[in-house]
C-alpha cells in the first residue's frame, strides 16, 4: 500500500497562492504526513487550445487520481469576484466520477485564498471552495482563534482558512503571521488525518 499523502491543490496567477500552498505543505510534513503539491492549468476560451501536460515551471498538474487517492486535501485559489478562479472550478467540474464513487467521503479538507484588495471577497471565495468539498462528503476544518496569529494579522487570516491580501500590484509579501497560519493549517489537517487513521484501523 502506498504512503498516505495530503493533496495541496492550488491555482495561482501571480505566485501568492503558490507561496501559501508551499507553507501549508511544510506544516503538513512537519506533522509527519507526506504533502503532494499540485496545480491546475489555465482555462482557454478557445476549446482547441492545447497546453503541454507538464507545466514549464512549478508543480505538476493535478490528476483525478491525485484527488481520489489523497488522505486529505488543502485547496487554494485566488479570489475572482468573491469566487474561486475558473481554472479551479473547471477542475472540480470534472470530478463527477469521484463523487459517484464516494472516494472523498469522510476525508478532511481545508481551504485558503489570496486577493488583490482588502475587501476582495476572501471569505466568500473560501466558501465557494467549500461547496464542492461538502458535495463530495469531505470534513471541513478551519483555523481556531487559539492560533494567536489570527488575531495579530492585518492583511489576512480568517477562521474559515488562511488568507492574504497581496495588493493591487501583487507586491505585498505573505507576512510572518500569515505564513504561520498556513503552517498551522497544514499541521491541523495532518493531525486530523492521523487521528482518523487510528480510529478507522
Amino acid at each position: 500500500m502506498s504512503e498516505p499523502y495530503i493533496l495541496v491543490l492550488y491555482y495561482s496567477k501571480y505566485g501568492t497562492t503558490r507561496q501559501m500552498a508551499r507553507a501549508i505543505a511544510y506544516g503538513i510534513e512537519l506533522a509527519g504526513i507526506k504533502a503532494r503539491i499540485r496545480t491546475v492549468p489555465e482555462v482557454s476560451s478557445v476549446t482547441t487550445a492545447i497546453v503541454p501536460s507538464i507545466p514549464l515551471e512549478g508543480e505538476l498538474y493535478a490528476t483525478m487520481d491525485d484527488l481520489q487517492d489523497c488522505a486529505g486535501l488543502a485547496l487554494g485559489s485566488p479570489t475572482r469576484f468573491g469566487n474561486m478562479a475558473a481554472p479551479m472550478k473547471y477542475f472540480w467540474d470534472q470530478s463527477a466520477t469521484i463523487w459517484l464513487s464516494g472516494r472523498l467521503q469522510g476525508k478532511p479538507a481545508c481551504v485558503f485564498t489570496a486577493s488583490g484588495s482588502m475587501h476582495g471577497g476572501q471569505e466568500t471565495t473560501l466558501i465557494t471552495m467549500m461547496i464542492p468539498l461538502l458535495h463530495h462528503g469531505m470534513l471541513l476544518l478551519g483555523l481556531p482563534y487559539s492560533e494567536v496569529a489570527l488575531s495579530r494579522t492585518t492583511r489576512g487570516g480568517t477562521p474559515y482558512g488562511a488568507t492574504h491580501v497581496s495588493g493591487a500590484d501583487h507586491d505585498q509579501a505573505v507576512s510572518s503571521d500569515e505564513k504561520a497560519l498556513c503552517v498551522a493549517q497544514g499541521k491541523r489537517i495532518a493531525l486530523l488525518v492521523q487521528q482518523l487513521a487510528v480510529t478507522t484501523n
